[in-house]
């Protein structure tokens, strides 16, 4: 089966990309509101020293600091007004999506269709804004205590902080909603990509001058093969899933007799998606953060020390810091595929409708299946996710001298996860082209005849 770049290479031509006027309209409004966000991560917060705040981002580049500047296309180390970035309204999907395991009424909500998730996206933009003011109050304290970085400490500088940060989540989160509905792909998604992608370039630049100024070519080489050979890998997985067959009994419809159908559950190798190393890499990440903080600090405390061990031990190529990322990934990649798919309903659904797997039970004994090859497929997904995202740690514990162009497996997931759903939308918008002209077509040859 061709995959979803091979049919968009075999049915695109520029005579129909041109006279798809709604799709340009689409891409152009996409490429504004990308160019939008890229511009407002070099507006910085007013009332800072911008040198301050990049001496002070260099203490806390190992923590999560840095894997968070990753993601918002360095705005964190410039201190923008989009310093936050998508990164609220990602929490607080996350949390609602946990929620309504544990809510009965969240649930019903969310078994109520189009209304339901509608209420349901409301409560998700209240959570936003709160966690975006406890961030923006976090960071505001913290650049108020780190010394010359304010020019006018006080409670001035805390509200406008707050309400400047918060708001650049607010339109961020805005900026992506009107992309999903009036642009081509996800706009949360597009916003997090576009942040990735916008420092790919200089690490390449100072790959490549790592190469050129010292004896490194071969390990150029070797570091570029690896980069090749973990998004085929990525794609690959991705793209893989395990399809049950569902078949439909005959039914009566009126009076004619339907024969029955037969049709395939598709169930994804990795349902969890890219949320497992994140929260795997946010809770390893935060006592590094907590340590750059207080290296001003004096004093013997439990608290201190232990925060010394993980600043000694549990950092970026340590053999703790890695056992410990693989085991929270395997944990979280169970967890969050445990929440987000539930054989029980799916085994209901389907009995609902007459649907039953060959050779089992509808009910009781097709969820339990359903259970025990979604099980199988998690184990199969753990570890692809604990290989894509330790490989660049062994990369790096073997060979230090590249750190400088450290870009996570995370970082790469996203990359092209994000990029195949958007290939996959413009492939679906040229299909619905195509088939308007010739639905267009049809009825210009019916009124001749």
């Amino acid at each position: 089966m061709a995959s979803t770049a091979e049919q968009l290479v075999q049915n695109l031509n520029f005579g129909a990309f041109a006279k798809a006027k709604e799709l340009q309209q689409r891409i152009l409004f996409t490429l504004g509101a990308l160019i939008v966000y890229r511009i407002g991560t070099y507006i910085p917060l007013p009332g800072i020293n911008p040198e301050e705040v990049a001496r002070l981002f260099q203490n806390l580049q190992g923590g999560i600091g840095g894997m968070v500047n990753v993601f918002t296309g360095g705005a964190i180390e410039r201190m923008a007004i989009f310093a936050l970035n998508i990164m609220p309204y990602i929490s607080a999907s996350i949390i609602m999506q946990l929620m309504t395991t544990v809510s009965r009424r969240l649930e019903a909500l969310k078994k109520e269709g189009e209304q339901g998730r509608k209420q349901i996206n409301q409560y998700t933009r209240y959570l936003t804004v709160v966690l975006a003011m406890v961030q923006a109050f976090a960071i505001a304290v913290g650049l108020q205590n780190a010394g010359s970085v304010v020019a006018s400490p006080g409670p001035v500088f805390i509200v406008s902080t707050v309400v400047t940060l918060t708001g650049g989540t607010l339109f961020l989160m805005w900026l992506g909603e009107q992309v999903t509905s009036r642009g081509i792909g996800n706009g949360i998604s597009l916003i997090i990509f576009a942040g990735i992608i916008a420092g790919l370039p200089g690490a390449l630049v100072r790959l490549i001058d790592l190469g050129r100024t010292t004896d490194a070519g071969l390990l150029v080489v070797f570091v570029f093969l690896m980069a090749i050979l973990v998004i085929l890998i990525v794609v690959f997985f991705e793209r893989a899933q395990r399809r049950l067959l569902v078949q439909y009994p005959k039914r009566q419809v009126g009076n004619r007799m339907m024969s029955g159908e037969t049709s395939h559950l598709p169930l994804k190798v990795n349902v969890s998606g890219v949320i497992p190393p994140i929260f795997a890499s946010s809770l390893l990440l935060m006592p590094m953060t907590a340590a750059s903080f207080s290296q001003g600090a004096t004093g013997d405390a439990w608290w201190q020390q232990g925060l010394g061990f993980f600043t000694t031990y549990i950092q970026h190529g340590q053999p703790a810091f890695m056992a410990l990322y693989a085991g929270l990934i395997i944990f979280f990649a169970f967890f969050y595929t445990a929440i987000v798919f539930n054989p029980q309903d799916t085994a209901e659904n389907l009995k609902k409708y007459g649907g039953f797997i060959p050779g089992y039970r509808p009910g009781q004994r097709t969820a339990d299946y359903i259970d025990y090859v979604l099980t199988r497929l998690t184990v199969i997904g753990a570890a692809y996710l604990t290989f894509i995202c330790l490989l660049p740690e062994f990369i790096i514990a073997g060979m230090p001298e590249i750190q400088s162009f450290y870009l996570g497996g995370t970082s790469l997931m996203i990359v092209v996860t994000v990029t195949m759903d958007t290939v996959a939308q413009l492939q679906g918008h040229l299909l619905a082209h195509q088939y308007e002209g010739l639905i267009k077509k049809a009825r210009l040859r019916g009124t001749r005849r």
